[in-house]
């Protein structure tokens, strides 16, 4: 499907579509969603550039504008980070702040259980823009019968994955086996060198943020070949 991209003609309407999957989403989850949620609102209305997905800004200012100490903005911009809504698109460095992206995709792929919430007009207008990857017709993926759940953190990562995407998880991630967790790094098995070479280059994305969702001390993921 096409994904969003809030540039062009229309540029207004998905920005609007944007925050407005945000809100909802917010408002259905409990107070601390809903304010990490509203302060990402504010420094996207306030700070981000929607043509080039840069957002700049200093830990200083957006304590000023979040009426919150530079600790409060460690810690939630940790938390955006973690849940793969915003990514870092380059380090900070000698007095240079870091320059952060939104991952725009994966923010519509959270909200988009609470969409029925805004009206069924909202959800057939974003029926376009759900964020799944174009199907590959030059390869057919290796297909295995369905494997026992595995244990820990690859279970829980299993299950999001496919509640995602279910037709993705049975194509690329159902036959993925957990190898176990090495310093902090999640080996996961595949069925081929093409498999594992696919995951990296395509999926591996997708793949982290539920891993890093199932269990927080997993900041690594390895896909080798079986």
């Amino acid at each position: 499907m096409q994904r969003i991209r809030a540039v062009g003609r229309e540029a207004a309407a998905k920005k609007y579509d944007i925050l407005s999957a945000m809100m909802a989403h917010a408002l259905a989850g409990d107070a601390q969603d809903q304010r990490l949620v509203l302060r990402l609102m504010a420094l996207i209305t306030t700070r981000y550039n929607w043509q080039g997905n840069e957002l700049a800004v200093g830990q200083r200012e957006i304590a000023r504008l979040w009426c919150v100490d530079e600790r409060t903005v460690k810690r939630d911009m940790a938390r955006l980070r973690a849940s793969g809504w915003i990514t870092v698109k380059r380090q900070g460095a000698r007095g240079r702040v870091s320059v952060l992206g939104l991952d725009l995709d994966r923010i519509l792929l959270d909200t988009r259980p609470r969409w029925a919430n805004i009206g069924p007009d909202y959800v057939a207008r974003m029926a376009g823009a759900d964020p799944q990857p174009a199907a590959d017709t030059t390869v057919v993926p290796f297909r295995r019968p369905d494997m026992a759940a595995a244990e820990g953190a690859w279970s829980a990562a299993r299950a999001q994955l496919a509640s995602e995407d279910r037709a993705l998880f049975d194509a690329w991630f159902a036959c993925l086996a957990d190898g176990g967790v090495e310093d902090g790094c999640l080996v996961l098995i595949a069925p081929s060198r093409f498999h594992a070479a696919y995951l990296r280059t395509h999926l591996i994305d997708r793949l982290r943020v539920a891993v890093r969702r199932a269990d927080g001390r997993i900041g690594q993921i390895r896909i080798e070949a079986g």
